[in-house]
């Protein structure tokens, strides 16, 4: 229950050795590879026996690693769309070794390419569909026309097809046209709201007074090029392409359905992709000369020895230090906990991980946080929800590192409200006795246990009691801090924060139960001394000021901000039972039991998040400003990460 204690490593080897060497690491997961530094002054001691040319191994290997993930995530992608429904949330991902991960690439790769291309003649299709529509509606207006598209103008004559505008009259326009020139004639094809479809045919010698007067009617000449025989006759075309289309594109969807059973060997091939990406990333990293290469990274301590007892089998030279001081803001961060604190990882890295050099919070706020979840929420109904959950999924699921501390803080967190309910009465709020009550209106039911407390009658002691719950929980976060000060010989900082103001919480203590008020006025000099003798000229006075201020308001406010722990056992009790008794109004048990389990469903989800939301909040804001030192860097070494199977030895 610490923060692992890191080794930096340098490692000098044969470059014949690196992919061996690589997997060897990938497979341990245990060696975070960092960007090594080319300064050849840093591998002056490795370097002896090479030329001490570096460079960075090619990136060819990553590039195809990237492409081929994106191709299988887009071949799932596919077959999700097509019927593919993966599998359910809880079934647990297949187990497979790493050789068997990694074979089968001919046969992955085969799958990818052959859904990716039958999706592409599906797009064609529908994008060839698309295209005939176009053609069609473009030919509609001029069906009613017995004339070639394609008919041409001669020396004499100009045919053109065209629009005017539909706000005059078609007569008007033929009139005025007709009086233009006899010459000349329109003809309307169709009409819509805003044009009308027209063709023209006139005489050269006309055209001139011709256009002037379609001009004034917004004529727009339509280019029809490309258009061989009537309209009718296109669209006739059209339709039956149409019709061909719609046949192969099902046939396309059809063979795209029966290619879901490629979905496996394509997750297959998208978790090889995976290895193969996390590997050439860390190759990547390498510094590499004529005939060597060169890594730098971290190992923890702890999984050293079993690191070097595998590399002794190669030809190869390693440095192993301690970070410095320096180097502690770079060092990677890896927490190791036990079944109890593990879970709160999630609730640590949703803040932010802890400095190298600073303190593992999960033991510090596992008993908290689970606690006051239990009191907020409080209700054995929950909590027994909450519990099977967290052992359903984890059994039968199996799920990763971070579904597996999600569930398993939930099942932590249901186990104190199933707790907490007990104490307090509460069973899907007062759903036991108002049951009871449809049956035997008389009925008189109470626990068979009596609760402590009850939230509707004893609001004020619960109130009192978060609050008291909280100034435990800062009392023990200042301790941390004392400790965490005099272990880094910060003795005065100690004495005049921590141990002052434990001097005047005891004598407040002391003072209200009237055994001595001596405390208290020993931990207000101390107070005033603190500023006086740390501050120096006029800061002196400020820093009294600063310092009463300071702390009076934020102890007040910390231990102000607990009531929230009352207030959301408060609500969800409240919440429960007036749908509780909206259901037994009508005095009927199906409807009881339909507007119960609604009104409750909808608590106990508000509730799930609120109540977590709410304990965060105590955790990163009231406790861990005490103690807690953030900004760790996550440990994320080169391993075998996959997403759709388990790899195992």
């Amino acid at each position: 229950m610490a923060i692992v204690k890191m080794k930096g490593l340098r490692l000098l080897a044969m470059r014949s050795d690196r992919e061996a060497l690589l997997e060897l690491l990938q497979g341990m997961g245990c060696v975070e590879i960092e960007e090594p530094n080319e300064d050849p002054k840093v591998w002056q001691g490795l370097l002896s026996q090479t030329d001490g040319v570096l460079s960075h191994p090619d990136g060819e290997a990553l590039s195809q690693a990237r492409e081929d993930l994106q191709a299988a995530q887009r071949a799932l992608a596919v077959l999700k769309r097509h019927g593919d429904k993966g599998r359910g949330f809880l079934t647990p991902r297949p187990q497979l070794t790493c050789a068997q991960l990694m074979e089968g690439e001919k046969q992955g790769r085969q799958a990818v390419h052959q859904v990716l291309e039958a999706d592409r003649h599906l797009a064609a299709l529908e994008a060839q569909h698309g295209k005939l529509l176009t053609q069609r509606a473009a030919l509609a207006p001029w069906l009613e026309l017995n004339i070639p598209l394609d008919t041409p103008s001669t020396q004499e004559m100009i045919v053109q097809f065209g629009t005017v505008t539909a706000g005059v009259a078609l007569e008007q326009v033929q009139r005025e046209v007709e009086g233009a020139s006899e010459l000349a004639q329109l003809t309307q094809a169709s009409a819509d709201r805003d044009v009308r479809y027209c063709l023209l045919v006139c005489h050269v010698s006309a055209q001139e007074e011709v256009f002037q007067v379609l001009r004034d009617y917004g004529w727009s000449r339509m280019n029809l090029s490309g258009w061989t025989g009537t309209a009718k006759e296109n669209d006739q075309r059209i339709a039956k392409e149409l019709e061909e289309n719609e046949q192969q594109t099902a046939q396309a969807e059809a063979q795209l359905g029966q290619l879901t059973e490629l979905a496996e060997p394509i997750r297959q091939a998208a978790d090889r992709a995976s290895v193969n990406i996390n590997r050439e990333e860390g190759r990547s990293r390498l510094l590499d000369t004529e005939q060597t290469f060169l890594l730098e990274g971290w190992v923890p301590e702890e999984n050293w020895p079993q690191l070097e007892s595998q590399l002794k089998a190669y030809p190869c030279a390693w440095e192993l230090r301690d970070p410095t001081e320096e180097e502690y803001p770079k060092v990677p961060v890896k927490l190791k906990n036990n079944w109890l604190t593990r879970p709160l990882s999630m609730v640590t890295e949703m803040y932010s991980l802890p400095a190298y050099n600073g303190l593992d919070p999960n033991p510090l706020m596992a008993p908290f946080f689970i606690l006051f979840y239990g009191i907020m929420m409080a209700d054995m109904g929950y909590g027994l929800l909450m519990m099977i959950a967290s052992v359903v999924v984890l059994k039968k699921a199996r799920p990763r590192a971070g579904m597996h501390n999600f569930f398993a803080l939930l099942g932590l967190c249901g186990v104190s409200t199933f707790i907490m309910g007990a104490v307090t009465g509460g069973f899907f709020g007062d759903f036991i006795p108002q049951i009871i009550k449809l049956f035997n209106p008389e009925s008189t039911f109470v626990w068979f246990w009596p609760p402590l407390f009850t939230p509707l009658e004893d609001t004020m002691m619960i109130l009192v009691g978060a609050m008291a719950l909280g100034f435990v929980q800062i009392l023990v976060g200042m301790a941390i801090s004392l400790v965490k000060k005099v272990r880094r010989g910060q003795v005065m900082d100690a004495v005049w924060e921590e141990i002052t103001w434990y001097v005047v919480f005891a004598g407040l203590g002391l003072a209200i139960l009237g055994v001595t008020k001596v405390v208290l006025i020993v931990g207000g000099i101390m107070v005033l001394a603190g500023p006086i003798l740390t501050e120096k000229g006029f800061g002196k006075i400020t820093g009294i000021f600063g310092s009463l201020y300071n702390h009076v308001t934020g102890y007040f406010g910390d231990i102000l901000s607990y009531s929230r722990l009352m207030a959301l056992m408060l609500a969800g009790s409240v919440i429960a039972q007036v749908f509780n008794t909206l259901g037994a109004i009508p005095g009927n048990v199906v409807i009881f039991i339909i507007i119960s389990l609604l009104g409750n469903t909808l608590n106990f989800a508000l509730n799930l998040l609120g109540c977590y939301v709410h304990d965060l909040r105590l955790q990163c804001l009231e406790y861990f400003n005490k103690f807690y030192e953030d900004g760790g860097k996550p440990f994320r070494p080169m391993k075998l990460d996959t997403n759709y199977y388990d790899v195992v030895k």
